[in-house]
């Protein structure tokens, strides 16, 4: 969010998406995002802006991200700005026999031989970062994720939307599991990304902390609470302070103040647009009953520690929509019932008090349907797939899967 005007509370929305770029014939990943870049802007660039819309470089050479250019004002029919552009990347692909790949992770790379960093400008932060971590494992060179940037304008409604964010983190990977595939082989995660996500910086464990972030509500809280002990336990290892930015922090929700935004993180990348935004509005609407204390009072959602809220967020890598909330005041918080319930019957009954709202169209309306009724995307894709799928098995489905990005459809097995 630009710094010149901060928004208030979902005056605005700022999506991004990240996509892997790959061969048409192998699906291996292929190292070109400098090239796509530079046959849109005619120069060698690591960003382009076409309209309200962009396209930038990411921390490795095969992933290319989609994104909002600025916040937009409305998520209704965003899919379809992301698809179109979509459609241009797979254009110019088309003549390097490449095309996009969506999902959270590659199915079989190999990070320790494929990974090729981007080296042109900004390339001193992620070479600070590949000194400290060597970024050639998954935990860096395989993470696709959306992401959503929600803003606020006052530390009071900062505190107001990260305790609305803290409550719903935990529920979002039962929506968006994308990533059952580590290695050529089913992991038995259904986020196998968010695993290896919350994991991949434990030398320093302080950056991600328990993914959803501490019960803090104000700037200096923050400031105190999570920036300065991050900063403090990477100094050692980045004496030229390259890294001691907030957009270090890879908690699953992260404090953009500079920006004043929070941007949500745990979303992975979906088969196509129209799933991604889905999952975007259902996470919104439901933050906007939360923030508007329609379920219950900002205390009381204040008052929801970090522990079980993190231990509901790891089960749900594994376990989906399957996974069993017991915490009564964590229910109460949500407005339901204080017995153990699923996360997909969680999911299910916010929904139902979201969706006449008016801000769902017929289209996102069956795409979170299909997610409710049928699962996450990783559950569709397993019951096609099996537990021990091979090689061409594998390739066939991801194609299928490139096949809903480029026609923005799900895939309904």
């Amino acid at each position: 969010m630009s710094p010149a005007k901060k928004l208030g509370l979902f005056a605005g929305y700022g999506v991004e998406m990240e996509y892997m770029i790959v061969d048409q014939d192998t699906l291996n990943v292929l190292p070109i995002t400098d090239q796509v870049l530079t046959a849109q802007a005619g120069e060698l660039t690591s960003d382009v802006e076409r309209g309200d819309m962009a396209w930038s470089n990411e921390l490795v050479m095969h992933v290319l991200e989609l994104k909002t250019n600025g916040p937009a004002s409305n998520l209704a029919g965003l899919h379809h700005k992301f698809h179109q552009e979509v459609q241009r990347i797979n254009e110019l692909l088309a003549s390097m026999n490449a095309m996009l790949l969506p999902t959270g992770a590659h199915p079989f790379m190999d990070p320790f031989t494929e990974t090729k960093l981007w080296p042109h400008d900004y390339s001193e932060i992620y070479e600070a970062y590949n000194k400290v971590f060597n970024c050639q494992g998954h935990g860096w060179a395989n993470l696709q994720s959306t992401h959503l940037n929600l803003p606020f304008s006052s530390d009071e409604e900062f505190g107001r939307l990260h305790a609305a964010i803290r409550l719903v983190l935990p529920l979002i990977p039962a929506l968006s599991a994308a990533s059952p595939l580590l290695d050529g082989k089913v992991s038995g995660l259904l986020d196998t990304r968010l695993e290896v996500y919350r994991k991949n910086q434990q030398k320093v464990p302080q950056i991600a902390g328990d993914v959803v972030p501490e019960a803090v509500f104000t700037e200096q809280e923050y400031d105190d609470q999570i920036f300065q002990p991050m900063f403090q336990a990477i100094a050692p290892y980045d004496p030229e302070g390259i890294l001691q930015e907030e957009f270090l922090n890879s908690r699953g929700a992260i404090a953009r103040f500079s920006r004043g935004a929070i941007e949500i993180r745990i979303i992975d990348n979906q088969e196509c647009p129209l799933a991604d935004i889905a999952i975007v509005m259902v996470i919104t609407e439901v933050l906007k009953m939360l923030v508007a204390e329609n379920w219950s009072s900002w205390r009381q959602q204040k008052e929801i520690e970090t522990s079980p809220l993190a231990s509901v967020f790891v089960q749900s890598l594994k376990n989906g929509r399957k996974t069993t909330v017991t915490q009564s005041s964590y229910l109460k918080a949500l407005g339901l019932p204080e017995e153990p319930t699923t996360l997909g019957e969680i999911w299910q009954q916010l929904w139902e008090k979201v969706k006449d709202n008016g801000a769902f169209d017929k289209e996102t309306s069956q795409a979170i349907q299909v997610l409710l009724e049928q699962g996450n995307l990783a559950e569709r894709m397993l019951r096609v797939l099996g537990t021990s799928p091979d090689l061409t098995e594998i390739k066939t489905i991801y194609r299928h899967l490139a096949n809903c990005l480029s026609s923005n459809q799900l895939f309904i097995p």
